[in-house]
């Protein structure tokens, strides 16, 4: 049995985020269809450890039947050592006969299945002609997240805000000749999103960064880094005022320390979440409801999510004899 190795340089090169949006559309709307069998994650976080390890388990019945798993490790002081906070691998098995049949870099998936799910949430609830962008955070999934966001919306401006102006500067001085349209650096979240009708938080915040009072009627928000409980990027009064749609239910009350905090504030209730993405997609649920409705998809990332991107980039590479073959 040979096995597929896909480094980061590969996955990346394979897998971009145009057209990875359809892939993980069609991998929510099987979540909604219940054929997807995933566990909530398993969280490693030793005692006085830099950071924390997940596993995260699926299984896809059907036409594209598979088994995989990413392993990843989540260290939050990665970019300031020029790393990505998350290292790991997403193995893919055969639905047949359970051999292991690809290993992959996990921080290229989970950067760019990410932001693609962002695409999806963003196609279904933002206004058609969204186009003032607001993007908090510089790092990897910042960059990810102004390139799915032009995809799927007419981007007339972006603002960057950063915890350090530097980083802002630097962002839009190297992702600004790659678009037709603006990259504007501000020193503070505030002057980012305010007026916008676009705004992705993708942070290692641990406590709010974005108010209630700066956030325009009608704006969508794609809430991204946060995905543990004890942490989170949006104010309670921000849950609040929104409609509430998620990756997965079940997630979102156990890991979404931004639905979490916001119920132990007392801001929402249960009954809060509107909708899956994956149920707005098959039709069992609607999305946006009014061109002022301020809606808020809060993103966990889930392990179909990795799988179909592994088993998507598999048959790619099987297609176009890329990436390595080692007999296993």
């Amino acid at each position: 049995m040979k096995v597929l190795i896909l480094t980061q340089a590969e996955v990346d090169d394979l897998l971009p985020v145009n057209e990875c949006i359809p892939v993980m559309a069609e991998a929510l709307s099987d979540l909604a269809r219940g054929n997807v069998f995933q566990p909530l994650r398993m969280i490693v976080a030793p005692p006085g450890a830099e950071g924390d390890m997940a596993l995260m388990p699926s299984y896809r019945s059907g036409e594209l039947a598979a088994y995989a798993v990413k392993t990843v490790c989540v260290f939050p002081q990665n970019p300031q050592r020029g790393l990505d906070a998350h290292q790991g691998s997403v193995m893919l098995f055969s639905a047949d006969t359970g051999e292991l049949v690809a290993l992959m870099n996990a921080s290229a998936i989970t950067a760019i299945r990410t932001a693609a799910v962002s695409g999806v949430a963003t196609q279904v609830l933002a206004r058609e002609d969204a186009g003032e962008l607001a993007i908090i955070g510089s790092g990897v999934q910042a960059r990810r997240h102004i390139d799915v966001m032009a995809c799927v919306r007419p981007i007339r401006r972006a603002r960057v805000a950063s915890a350090k102006f530097e980083n802002a500067k630097k962002f839009a001085a190297e992702l600004g000749a790659r678009f037709d349209f603006p990259i504007e650096p501000v020193e503070d979240v505030e002057s980012a999103v305010r007026g916008a009708d676009l705004i992705v938080t993708a942070t290692t915040a641990a406590e709010p960064i974005l108010k209630r009072e700066w956030i325009s009627p009608g704006a969508h928000l794609n809430v991204v880094g946060s995905s543990i409980p004890r942490t989170r990027e949006v104010d309670s009064a921000t849950m609040a005022a929104a409609s509430l749609f998620v990756d997965r239910r079940e997630s979102t009350i156990n890991e979404g320390g931004d639905y979490l905090f916001a119920l132990r504030d007392g801001a929402i209730g249960p009954d809060h979440i509107r909708a899956e993405i994956g149920e707005i997609l098959v039709g069992l649920r609607t999305g946006r409801t009014s061109r002022d409705e301020i809606t808020l998809f809060k993103s966990l990332g889930l392990a179909i999510e990795d799988l179909a991107s592994a088993d998507y980039l598999y048959r790619k590479a099987r297609r176009l004899e890329a990436g390595t073959w080692v007999e296993f």
